[in-house]
């Protein structure tokens, strides 16, 4: 008899204590490599696949898709038997036909790995699950008097969480599209051309009760008779105004929790200044005319902060409620405001002040790219301890920034534009832009806040003052 293992939801790392289901990758019955992605999970950090450490056949699966399920509780059972010996193409018969054999912990054999989660673990298996694609078995050809298509079986050929999310949101099932990527891989302009098709046949009456946009604006998951009943109350049996209903969770949630602390924690002010930009746009102007990578907006902005917080520590440190201390952070782990189609996320560039313009770029692109695509991990939206938010890319000249708790400060980057400006005592057209600076008042006064935000204005002014820095 093989030796049936069950596989916990593991520990995703920086305090997160439950996930959400998003979709099953495998089902039951299926035959499971090692490192083999087996479910989809949203925290509220990021949305990731989770390997499974066995190879074997898929006995059982807990939780239904939309459901959350805590750390530590089982995601599904895995029959493990002698590779030799097991079909990569039976069922469960196949694996029980097979002798047992236990894996060891941190065994380097084929049937456990000991890694659990996309982004960790050793590089070459991580680049391993990563690049791994399995096209969906083909489905039958359907008989001419089923008015339903045949859904092929076994994991769908998707990469990118974006593209599953865009199915949801539209009530698609991926099983019924073909891919028009490297082998049948589904792409996000399959699901688009999929979603512009003539409408399909009309559903039961029950099915198409709810509103269509109030459908097509939640989760698929959320689409069920309980989650109908808490969001479409009728107006006799509650006093709270009709309407669609969103729930407050995974990266919306974690958001609003965090802004919910800051505000309610952090005693913050805010100052601000207007900075002549002409200089610095010239200045990269400059750089890039000289080859080698493009340098951005950000990343000189990035390396300003650096060299401000070098001049002022007091604003690169978070307070100790119990302890009654404020804790000055050697490092700077720069943390970036990135609008997604998931909401707004703040990857962290590790060890920024350690960095140049160059490696900031690269870092910043790297990062920003990640968080497009839905693949960041969770270490890499934690542990911030400065954010810089460029809220300028959305077209606005100011703001008060909420602070990321638990950090002491933000600076704020409106857009830079052409203004009427008093340049060496006269009149003349120069790119302008604002900056502001929220900042936690227990950690400094005025005076400190006012004079990081002057020197990162007179970098912005007179680019060769970083010269002083480096």
């Amino acid at each position: 008899m093989p030796k049936v293992l069950e596989f916990k939801l593991p520990d995703l790392g920086e305090g997160l204590t439950e996930a959400e289901i998003v979709r099953w990758l495998v089902e039951v019955g299926e035959v499971v490599a090692v490192d083999q992605p087996v479910v989809e999970v949203e925290t509220a950090k990021a949305m990731v696949e989770v390997p499974c450490p066995y190879g074997g056949v898929v006995t059982a699966r807990f939780g239904e898709e939309g459901s959350e399920l805590p750390v530590g509780a089982p995601l599904l059972t895995v029959a493990v038997g002698p590779p030799q010996e097991r079909s990569r193409t039976g069922g469960v018969e196949d694996a029980e036909s097979t002798e047992s054999t236990e894996p060891s912990e941190g065994a380097e054999s084929s049937e456990y790995s000991g890694n659990v989660l996309v982004g960790y673990g050793t590089a070459a298996a991580t680049a391993r699950r990563r690049s791994r694609v399995r096209p969906a078995a083909p489905a039958a050809a359907a008989p001419k008097a089923a008015p339903a298509p045949v859904r092929a079986t076994g994991p769908v050929p998707v990469i990118s969480p974006l593209v599953r999310r865009l199915a949801r949101e539209h009530g698609l099932d991926l099983r019924e599209l073909r891919g028009t990527g490297p082998e049948g891989l589904i792409l996000r302009a399959d699901v688009v051309s999929a979603v512009q098709a003539p409408a399909r046949p009309a559903e039961p009456a029950a099915a198409i009760a709810e509103p269509a946009a109030a459908h097509a604006s939640r989760p698929a998951a959320s689409v069920s008779a309980s989650a109908d009943a808490r969001a479409f109350r009728p107006a006799a049996a509650s006093t709270a105004p009709a309407g669609e209903r969103v729930p407050l969770k995974g990266i919306r949630g974690a958001v609003a929790d965090k802004l919910s602390r800051s505000r309610t924690e952090i005693p913050d002010a805010t100052c601000w200044v207007d900075a002549d930009a002409t200089e610095l746009m010239a200045a990269r102007a400059a750089m890039n005319s000289a080859g080698g990578p493009k340098v951005s907006v950000l990343a000189l902005l990035a390396r300003i902060c650096t060299a401000a917080l070098a001049r002022h520590p007091e604003l690169n440190s978070t307070v100790d409620l119990a302890a009654r201390e404020i804790v000055r952070l050697p490092e700077v782990h720069l943390g970036f405001a990135a609008q997604t189609e998931r909401g707004l996320v703040v990857p962290v560039v590790r060890d920024a002040h350690r960095r140049n313009v160059d490696s900031l770029g690269a870092e910043l692109a790297r990062l920003t790219e990640a968080a497009r695509t839905g693949s960041l991990t969770p270490a890499e939206l934690t542990g911030g301890t400065f954010t810089l938010n460029n809220y300028g890319v959305f077209g606005v000249d100011g703001s008060t920034p909420i602070i990321n708790h638990p950090e002491a400060a933000m600076l704020g980057v409106g857009r830079i534009i052409a203004k009427p400006w008093v340049h060496e005592g006269e009149l003349a057209v120069r790119q302008v832009v604002q900056l502001s600076l929220t900042f936690d008042h227990r950690v400094c006064d005025g005076g400190t806040a006012g004079g990081f935000l002057r020197h990162v204005a007179d970098c912005v002014e007179q680019p060769a003052v970083l010269l002083r820095t480096l």
